[in-house]
């Protein structure tokens, strides 16, 4: 399945939201919902937009059919038309990132309600409450009132532009880290009442923008950031120091992002400005005697050696890392999103000796885990769909794929 969409002003960020149309499906054309936000041109803030988007009649490719394997579904090749639908808010600045995050139904006939949060490049945190319009999509009549387009929240905590943002996975109700370029770190709580907080305190620790978030999948009150400053820090929300419990440098350049594995919890990824991406055990982290982050100053070989071991390291992209994911269900498949143009989809079951590193498959230099290779124009973000086995969309300047 390949499918392209261009936007009137490129979505540099974008969330996949889960649905009710059934786990683990792999019938044609599918169908999935989405949340992006646009960069308009600066002299155009105002036309920037939240978009609420319905992918649907996603056809497979059309090509020939393997005659050795076998299908149930004789109409699995039935080619559709894609349909694009989209409910629109109005934003004032550009979306520096997305994310969205679903809370349980009340009840069978109610939907969860979903909330997105976004931070903009005038430095604030807006939550939306996007529910009514999802469900407009699906259900005739569906009233979305002029309420329903304005934000819930807005937090004005930040002193400078972010690009962090991640929803706790393990706090049903709302949960969320946002981090900006002063290196501060602050939650936003969705309280028992219906209200949002933002707690005053930030957490500290970095000595330049904090780059990424991501919450432990299995531990409620620990996060791990990544940052320009070279590190990746291990926070415990309950501390009243508000400082990280482990610094780690990572990087002799900026770290730009992460991804912690939700199969398999001590395994972290990170991306960073030099076109490398490590693979981290976390296990190794506990014992482990570490520099100070203050000692990583520049690329020299002193500094690499200071540097903590990944257990695994490729420097195939040539450009920064902007993105990169780990499949939700297979804990050896990794997608990363480059700006040398390109989303790689990795396996890192392969297993690397001397004979496959010097030479694969006829290629010099390809690392053997490397699967596949995207054109993906500008590219910036990537998600795996949750519900769509081996489904990924990303975003760049050229639009989505």
């Amino acid at each position: 399945m390949l499918h392209t969409l261009t936007t009137t002003w490129p979505c540099l960020s974008f969330d996949i939201i889960p649905d009710s149309l059934g786990d683990t499906r792999k019938s044609y054309p599918a169908t999935l919902y989405a949340v992006a936000g646009t960069q308009a041109d600066s002299r155009k803030s105002n036309e920037n937009e939240l978009m609420v988007m319905k992918l649907s009649g996603l056809s497979r490719m059309d090509r020939e059919r393997d005659p050795e394997v076998e299908s149930d579904d004789d109409d699995d090749d039935e080619t559709t038309e894609p349909i694009l639908e989209t409910k629109i808010l109005k934003l004032t600045s550009t979306t520096n990132r997305i994310r969205a995050h679903q809370t349980p139904p009340t009840s069978s006939s109610t939907p969860p309600i979903t909330y997105t949060a976004t931070m903009t490049e005038s430095a604030h945190l807006l939550i939306h409450n996007i529910t009514p319009h999802l469900t407009s999509f699906d259900t005739p009549g569906q009233t979305i009132t002029p309420a329903h387009y304005r934000p819930i929240f807005i937090s004005s905590s930040h002193k400078s532009e972010g690009y962090a943002l991640a929803w706790s996975p393990l706090f049903p109700m709302g949960k969320l880290l946002s981090g900006d370029n002063d290196g501060n770190i602050f939650l936003t709580t969705h309280n028992a009442n219906d209200t949002w907080t933002t707690d005053p305190r930030p957490f500290t620790g970095h000595t330049s923008s904090v780059e990424d978030l991501q919450w432990s999948p299995n531990e409620r009150h620990v996060f791990a950031s990544c940052s320009s400053d070279g590190t990746v820090k291990i926070w415990d929300t309950r501390s009243k120091s508000r400082t990280p419990a482990l610094s780690v440098p990572v990087s002799a350049t900026d770290v730009n992002v992460l991804s912690w594995s939700q199969k398999t919890p001590y395994l972290l990824a990170t991306g960073a400005e030099d076109g490398v991406w490590s693979v981290w055990d976390l296990r190794r982290w506990k014992s482990a005697t570490l520099p100070t982050p203050a000692s990583i100053t520049n690329a020299d070989a002193t500094t690499q050696q200071q540097l903590a071991k990944p257990i695994a390291t490729f420097s195939f992209h040539k450009e920064q890392i902007t993105s990169l994911e780990w499949h939700p269900t297979d804990d050896s498949i990794v997608a990363v999103c480059a700006g040398d143009n390109t989303l790689t989809l990795w396996d890192l079951s392969v297993e690397m000796d001397d004979e496959e590193s010097r030479d694969t498959a006829g290629v010099r230099d390809v690392p053997p885990q490397l699967m596949f290779v995207h054109y993906l124009e500008g590219g910036r973000e990537c998600h795996w769909h949750p519900q769509i086995p081996g489904c990924v969309v990303g975003t760049g300047e050229g639009g989505f794929g």
